[in-house]
């Protein structure tokens, strides 16, 4: 299996499924059995076979009462229109575990990577508890120029998740930029090719906000590449969508913990190029406030980690809740740059959050939703 399948699947939660992505480094057909059923990526009937991304939609119901997934994969020696050559097939068991507690719920939470993959992997297991929840929020590379630079979130989860654990990975800037990044749908988990959607993992709802670049559309550095304002217009509607059928969304009877995913802490206040879309932030910001009424943002983007409660110092557009900004870079002994990282533990009443590099954890706080 190894010589087929480069890495262990990601199981990423989108909505109420999980989207498996299996990474293979040869021409292969692979298909997925949980339980009795069999899933194939494929394409209106024709079973995808060409190396790289691959995608199975499982439904999560049937996932979670399994606990465990068996992978097959067929190596291609040559696809023709009759008779296509094929080497035996093979399969490998994965175990999972869903989310069932409703208390000391560990998320390990990595932004802004920017290529450094082992820190990053070094930071999750120097959390030293056993993760619930990955969630991988943006920036893991710097630009999505190849096809490695946007296959890396699932090289760190493929080490940190043994592909046994639900991951939630999100975009960042970064990630648009590039020749690769006008096909990233084709290989991230979407709805439906969004990159913005709720989910619902165990009893904690989430919804994954994706503010895509941090200077006007206009800027020169994009060069008339993009049109990032007019994409969170949409997610402004679709958030209002989403309160319109809170009952089966957020207000769930088995629902007791409420997370925002997102790249950008869009409600802080940054330098004039970047503190952009104030009107259409503060909307958002409000309708995300007033109706969902959440308990935590998790965020990167800044390079500080911070933990920023609504009408505190970096509140300038009105916090949606408590935002934690998981992300650091800091210097290490030989002053090096140095990443972190951060692990958050929902409980009933509170939180406890710990940064931590590679080498050690560094604060721990707990607070009050």
């Amino acid at each position: 299996m190894e010589s087929i399948m480069e890495l262990n699947p990601t199981v990423c939660v989108v909505k109420n499924e999980y989207q498996i992505i299996i990474i293979t480094k040869k021409d292969a057909l692979i298909k997925i059995k949980v339980g009795d059923e069999i899933f194939y990526n494929h394409s209106n009937g024709i079973r995808i076979s060409s190396k790289g991304v691959h995608k199975f939609f499982i439904p999560q119901h049937l996932l979670d009462k399994e606990k465990c997934y068996t992978v097959f994969a067929k190596e291609m020696v040559e696809r023709l229109a009759y008779h296509s050559k094929t080497k035996e097939e093979v399969k490998k068991d994965f175990k999972f575990k869903p989310i069932t507690k409703t208390k000391n719920i560990n998320i390990y939470h990595l932004a802004d990577v920017h290529g450094k993959k082992d820190m990053a992997i070094g930071c999750a297991k120097k959390a030293d508890k056993e993760i619930d929840l990955l969630v991988l929020n943006g920036d893991i590379s710097s630009t999505s120029n190849t096809f490695d630079d946007i296959i890396l979130s699932y090289k760190i989860a493929s080490e940190i998740t043994n592909g046994e654990i639900p991951c939630v990975i999100s975009r960042g800037n970064h990630d648009l930029r590039g020749p690769g990044a006008e096909r990233l749908a084709d290989y991230m988990p979407t709805d439906n090719g969004k990159s913005y959607y709720t989910f619902k993992t165990g009893c904690i709802w989430g919804i994954l906000i994706d503010a895509g670049e941090d200077k006007n559309d206009d800027h020169p550095e994009y060069a008339d590449t993009m049109c990032c304002h007019i994409f969170r217009k949409e997610q402004e509607k679709e958030i209002k969508k989403v309160i319109e059928n809170a009952k089966s969304e957020y207000e769930k009877d088995d629902v007791k913990y409420k997370l925002i995913i997102s790249h950008i802490p869009f409600t802080f206040k940054y330098k004039e190029v970047h503190n952009i879309e104030k009107e259409l932030y503060t909307s958002i910001a409000k309708l995300l406030r007033e109706n969902i009424k959440p308990n935590l943002m998790l965020c990167g983007h800044t390079h500080i980690k911070c933990i920023s409660t609504p009408k505190s110092e970096y509140d300038y557009l009105g916090h949606p809740c408590t935002v934690v900004v998981g992300s650091d870079e800091r210097c290490d002994t030989d002053k090096a740059r140095i990443l972190s990282g951060a692990l958050i533990t929902l409980n009933n009443q509170n939180f406890d959050v710990s940064f931590n590099t590679q080498n050690k954890i560094y604060e721990t706080q707990t607070l009050s939703y």
